[in-house]
């Protein structure tokens, strides 16, 4: 592990109040309400900002209901987030994907996260809504991701230290994948971390496209990714019926 950037790992660390969360959007008014109304309940968080990649739906309009900062941005999670990052005030960034929920505890967990030593980043353990049996377990795979690859998928919620992220030039441009190559580069600053909470996410790919086949999907576009595949033909094929 490449020792932390005297920058980004301060001696003495502090715990930070304000978190800034940022939600990527595109068509999402099924599932913000929920998301939005968790995140109400979470004292930690400073602020809520919610970038839109040009929906046609009533998004926006719940968004701004919720009391959520609303942007806009061209389509694509690596842009919508680091136009949110550029926006947010807080020290500490959470991207967070608009199936996810936080619970209440989340906030406090981020802060005990980042005051470990060398820490810069992480993930929550993640358990799916009203899985099929396929998708049981889902918790215990969240550690064997961290401790096999060294990262954590973006519907774990995705925190990191601003200075960190600042010093690895932002989040990825990249319509795919971008949590892969978030967590690679921030590898290089230090570590990354499950912080001690348990979000729930949206089982809704699997139910529409089968667990199996969406699985299969997955390891697909993970290998061209390795392969080095460009990220816009990795969406093509990830998005396909």
């Amino acid at each position: 592990m490449l020792e932390c950037l005297a920058s980004v790992c301060p001696p003495a660390r502090r715990a930070t109040a304000d978190i800034s969360v940022i939600i990527p959007v595109l068509n999402e008014a099924a599932a913000l309400p929920d998301t939005l109304a968790r995140l109400a309940g979470i004292p930690e968080l400073g602020e809520v900002i919610v970038v839109d990649g040009g929906s046609r739906d009533d998004t926006v309009e719940i968004a701004r209901a919720h009391g959520a900062a609303v942007l806009h941005s061209a389509p694509g999670r690596g842009q919508q987030f680091q136009t949110g990052v550029s926006a947010a005030r807080g020290d500490v960034l959470l991207l967070l994907h608009a199936d996810t929920w936080l619970p209440t505890a989340a906030g406090r967990a981020v802060q005990r996260a980042l005051s470990r030593p060398a820490v810069v980043g992480g993930g929550f353990w993640k358990e799916f809504r009203d899985p099929p049996w396929l998708l049981r377990g889902a918790k215990w795979k969240c550690a064997l991701r961290l401790w096999l690859h060294r990262r954590v998928s973006g519907d774990q919620g995705l925190f990191v230290q601003r200075a960190a992220l600042a010093a690895i030039g932002g989040v990825p441009q990249m319509p795919l994948m971008e949590e892969f190559e978030l967590c690679r580069r921030l590898r290089r600053v230090g570590r990354l971390v499950l912080a001690d909470a348990t979000v729930t996410t949206s089982a809704r790919r699997f139910a529409r496209h089968g667990v199996l086949r969406t699985y299969a999907r997955m390891l697909r576009v993970t290998a061209l990714y390795y392969a080095g595949v460009p990220p816009t033909r990795l969406r093509e094929i990830y998005e396909q019926e």
